[in-house]
């Protein structure tokens, strides 16, 4: 299947002029993208890939590992309904941010826990929840979650059928909803 044959949608553009985003890595990011779109505040999400080394790569390329892109989540958010800070504390309860390059069953750098900051401010905020994270929590382990620049490297968006994968599936996307998140469908 050649690159023209894939379908790939454009990256998120604001909705609100007093939004902001936000990029978020930690691992399969079909569930992480669930989580971001229940919340309240949280206007958009996208998965896609970012922190490597090619241009618009397929699944199938990020997966290889020869591309050094981290499955992610962009998300728009309205910080005057939801915070940064918020958004991080949710990020850090979704994953382990002491594993490198895992999550759980899923083994390689596209999985791996990193935050890519929009602005100082984000990146003031994140080096602050990193410090605070209760590591007895994680068995003393030491937070492997990388921060970058989101201006330093392109967003990619997945391909149209990764977008929105578990809802899709039949899973709640609903704002406020709890259900818990099964990770496949």
């Amino acid at each position: 299947m050649g690159s023209k044959d894939r379908s790939f949608p454009p990256v998120l553009a604001k909705t609100q002029p007093s939004s902001e985003f936000a990029t978020f890595a930690a691992g399969c990011f079909w569930s992480v993208e669930l989580l971001y779109q229940r919340i309240e505040g949280v206007l958009q999400t996208q998965v896609g890939y970012t922190g490597g080394n090619l241009d618009n790569p397929s699944y199938e390329q990020v997966c290889s590992g020869s591309t050094n892109h981290a499955e992610a989540v962009l998300l728009e958010y309205d910080p005057s309904v939801v915070s940064y800070a918020k958004l991080l504390d949710l990020f850090f309860k979704k994953h382990d941010p002491t594993t490198l390059n895992r999550q759980g069953g899923d083994v390689g750098t596209q999985y791996r826990s990193a935050i890519f900051y929009h602005s100082d401010t984000q990146l003031d905020e994140a080096q602050k929840a990193i410090s605070s994270l209760d590591l007895s929590n994680y068995r003393n382990k030491h937070v492997e979650t990388q921060l970058a620049s989101a201006n330093n490297f392109k967003f990619f968006p997945a391909e149209e059928y990764h977008q929105k994968y578990l809802e899709k599936g039949g899973q709640c996307a609903s704002k406020g909803c709890g259900d818990f998140i099964r990770c496949y469908g």
